[in-house]
């Protein structure tokens, strides 16, 4: 997750700030999801440079990162001895926590009606474990229907080719099915064109093939988005290295504090951006799917 928030020089002073966090939320029980929850947090600070005194003193102008908020909400149960409760009022701010068991909360699901609407939607030859794997995590499964759907069944190129590729010369077995296997040589890589298009030759099962490739390691054009000024209260920057997943509101619309502004999606983390006090929407600087940099400006408010 450092390396991917482009944190990875920090690495000890996160594993520090892990520690702290730890104390702070009060020496939680560390399993998945709740180690998660305390290795967010601390990212987190370290990525916008933060402190612990930060926090306590104006976390009431802090958007925490999502799993950090639904732990205080209650979402992954009781701990021991319950929240630290002023810390948990700085995180919810308005929001009311559970205080009972959060599957209490949840909404009654028809599961005959649903998997049959969930079919409707995706593909009629989905099964039963498809469509829970949708209702526990709705968008997970959607990233990657999308990508089975344009590439197909990936799960049957070996896990080495798939993160690295193939070298010239190299030959490797890809099982389709039960006896049925395809031997794949990689022969040549073709020179790129004046479009960044490379042309590869196989040799699959004996017979030639050749593929066009897009080289996105040419010509590479890093664009620099707009960066938000710290002293200027009006904007509103990405608190950390990710992808602008959704902007949740428009240009000229009110909104009032705590209220919802974008969400940023990084590696396993989904930090939601709230409002820090009553405004209207001036200027909304990045789309939609942009990446961003920690800081880069999304919008103004005034």
């Amino acid at each position: 997750q450092a390396t991917a928030l482009g944190l990875a020089d920090k690495f000890e002073e996160i594993k520090l700030m892990y520690a702290k966090v730890n104390e702070l939320f009060g020496d939680v029980i560390k399993v998945t999801p709740s180690s998660k929850v305390v290795g967010d947090m601390a990212l987190y600070l370290v990525s916008n440079g933060l402190t612990i005194e930060d926090v306590m003193e104006k976390g009431d102008t802090i958007s925490f990162p999502e799993s950090v908020v639904d732990f205080f909400m209650g979402r992954l149960g009781q701990p021991p001895g319950g929240f630290p409760k002023e810390l948990q009022k700085i995180i919810l701010k308005d929001k009311e926590p559970f205080t009972d068991r959060p599957n209490s909360h949840l909404e009654p699901i028809d599961f005959e009606k649903g998997f049959t609407e969930f079919k409707k939607k995706f593909d009629a030859s989905l099964k039963m474990t498809d469509y829970l794997s949708h209702l526990m995590y709705p968008k997970v499964f959607e990233d990657y229907y999308a990508q089975k759907k344009e590439y197909g069944d990936i799960s049957k190129v070996p896990t080495g080719n798939f993160f690295y590729g193939m070298k010239l010369r190299e030959e490797t077995l890809v099982e389709i099915g039960e006896g049925k296997n395809i031997i794949i040589e990689l022969l040549s890589i073709g020179p790129a064109d004046d479009s960044g298009m490379r042309t590869l030759f196989f040799r699959v099962n004996g017979m030639t093939r050749n593929i066009e490739v897009l080289d996105k390691s040419l010509n590479i054009q890093k664009v620099e988005n707009e960066k938000a000024d710290k002293s200027n209260a009006n904007h509103v920057g990405a608190p950390l290295q990710g992808m602008l997943s959704k902007v949740m509101v428009k240009k000229g619309e009110k909104v009032k504090k705590n209220q919802p502004l974008f969400i940023i999606e990084a590696m396993k983390m989904e930090t939601t951006v709230t409002a820090a006090e009553n405004a209207t929407i001036k200027r909304i600087a990045l789309e939609d799917g942009t990446l961003v940099e920690a800081e880069d400006l999304v919008l103004v408010t005034g």
